[in-house]
């Protein structure tokens, strides 16, 4: 066989080699891509209903929350309706107005020479009061009739001084709730904090 005859059958060897190579080449790239195509669909819904899944579980949290809530508010009135019946309640509230002249500590009641309240208030309740919270101090049964009430203030006077103040109040306790306020507030002409005690209409 020539050289040249030789040549010519390498040549179509290589030819029908390079062919049948890059046709299988071809054929495996669609093949590849396809499938990684498909498994990122497949982690993109699965992430999704995971998402979904969460919201939905978090927002069934939140409900049930909610109504946990609402439930202990209704017991919490409730079991005030039992324990204090409308007819012989009474109530006890602080005030306070400006507070210049008076820094409040604590505050003892006494309902007919007996101790009903000894309330310790922390800054952050101070500062309340001065923002015009109520705080009710006490609450209680009381049998229709007449009543004493005494109330001792304490705290820090003028010119940075322990200060020690009482009010007191001779009421009428009728058929039905009866709710009265103890109030601070300050005398600026004296420069002295004054304390009043009234009753609710």
């Amino acid at each position: 066989m020539s050289s040249t005859t030789r040549f010519g059958s390498l040549l179509a060897l290589a030819i029908v080699f390079f062919c049948t190579t890059a046709g299988n080449a071809d054929d495996a790239v669609p093949l590849s891509g396809d499938s990684a195509t498909a498994d990122s669909q497949s982690a993109e819904i699965d992430a999704a209903m995971s998402r979904n899944e969460f919201r939905s579980l978090d927002e069934d949290v939140q409900s049930l929350k909610k109504e946990v809530l609402d439930l202990n508010r209704d017991l919490f009135l409730l079991e005030e309706e039992l324990l204090f019946p409308a007819n012989s309640q009474v109530a006890f509230f602080i005030s306070m107005d400006v507070g210049e002249y008076f820094q409040l500590d604590s505050v003892n009641l006494k309902i007919d020479g007996k101790e009903v309240a000894n309330y310790l208030y922390t800054e952050r309740e101070v500062k309340a009061l001065l923002r015009g919270g109520v705080h009710r101090v006490h609450i209680g049964n009381l049998k229709v009739g007449d009543h004493e009430l005494v109330a001792v203030f304490t705290g820090e006077g003028p010119h940075v001084r322990d200060y020690r103040r009482g009010a007191t109040l001779n009421f009428s306790k009728g058929i039905g709730a009866k709710y009265v306020e103890l109030e601070i507030s300050d005398r600026v002409a004296k420069q002295q904090p004054e304390f009043f005690v009234r009753e609710w209409e």
